[in-house]
């Protein structure tokens, strides 16, 4: 994807973006399509029976990301009111019924900041973020999709979200190498919990991450009234999520779990895009540690205190021959393990 900001960019563009597609995919066509400065990627959960029952069961806000991938996930939007969130149900059910479509979907869509929204596309699958949808309807949706492919008819009619739910995706990364994968073997694993916190996750204490798959192995699901009281839970699971294994170095400073873009619900693309190269990540102001709230910068603890350990990315494997000496658990509370 290239953003043309000057018309005399335009056919530059076009030929260096035909290129990239001849060399990617086989094929050079490409497409155009208006540019949204500062959008918020909003996605509308539906559900299809064979039996003509299509039900929007709320949308997703999936805002806070890092080169086109997604970090945090949460339901509802903070920036849909009940009109928009009518036309995009609405619209959602009109493109499925138009498609015939029979399944659990996904029908993504960029919104601008005047409240209008337009199409991406339509992931004819479960998400990753379909767990917050599970926690504000109670419904079990891949329960449901699995139904729907018996044949079943469906009753959703009463299905409402109540409360508010969000997800913090947990990666394997390296921030000092600019968020690469950190495979290896987990030494040290203890998860959260506690009322509305859920854990899905692939690992376990001696469990290896490999490097041939995304480098994401948990997610952490929180719950609650409203949004302000499930960020604040989140922000305590992930204080509670341990996760040891890696080198003993210093790959992110700590910063400020409560970056202003995440109450206001204005975190964008641009949050978390920032390389190690320009300072302190924006992504890490939402979780690796506490910081001064006037200055901004990480707090000092005193001299000849004991140093806190912080969350290790970069899980690379340590020798069978020598096992690992032990080391306190790492704390899962930012970018470097909750990519947050």
């Amino acid at each position: 994807m290239h953003v043309v900001r000057r018309p005399q960019d335009l056919s530059s563009a076009l030929a260096r973006a035909a290129r990239e597609a001849q060399a990617y995919f086989g094929r050079p066509e490409v497409f155009l399509e208006r540019y949204i400065e500062r959008g918020h990627h909003v996605e509308a959960q539906i559900l299809a029976d064979a039996h003509g029952g299509i039900w929007f069961l709320g949308e997703r806000d999936c805002s806070v990301q890092r080169r086109h991938q997604k970090l945090i996930e949460e339901t509802p939007s903070p920036v849909v009111d009940e009109d928009l969130r009518t036309r995009l149900g609405e619209a959602a059910i009109a493109l499925a019924k138009a498609a015939g479509y029979v399944n659990a979907g996904t029908v993504e869509c960029i919104v601008d900041e005047d409240g209008n929204f337009y199409f991406l596309e339509m992931n004819t699958r479960l998400q990753v973020e379909h767990t917050v949808t599970e926690m504000v309807t109670g419904l079990d949706l891949v329960a449901l999709q699995i139904a729907v492919a018996l044949g079943e008819r469906l009753d959703l009619d009463d299905a409402r979200p109540r409360g508010h739910a969000i997800q913090c995706r947990i990666n394997a990364e390296d921030p000092a190498r600019n968020f690469l994968p950190g495979p290896g073997r987990v030494v040290g694993y203890r998860e959260p919990s506690g009322p509305f916190v859920r854990v899905d996750s692939a690992i376990r204490e001696g469990h290896e991450i490999p490097p041939d798959y995304d480098s994401m192995f948990a997610k952490l699901i929180v719950a609650a009234e409203d949004r302000e009281r499930a960020r604040r839970r989140m922000l305590r699971a992930l204080d509670e999520f341990h996760v040891e294994g890696g080198p003993d170095d210093d790959p992110a400073p700590p910063v400020d779990p409560l970056h202003p873009g995440v109450p206001s619900g204005d975190p964008h693309d641009h949050l978390a895009r920032a390389g190690p190269a320009r300072g302190r990540h924006p992504e890490q102001r939402l979780g690796v540690g506490r910081a001064d709230r006037a200055s901004g910068r990480p707090r000092r603890a005193p001299r000849g205190a004991r140093r806190p350990t912080r969350p290790r990315a970069d899980l690379r494997p340590t020798p069978r021959a020598r096992p690992p000496a032990p080391r306190p658990a790492h704390r899962a509370r930012g970018a470097s393990m909750c990519t947050a």
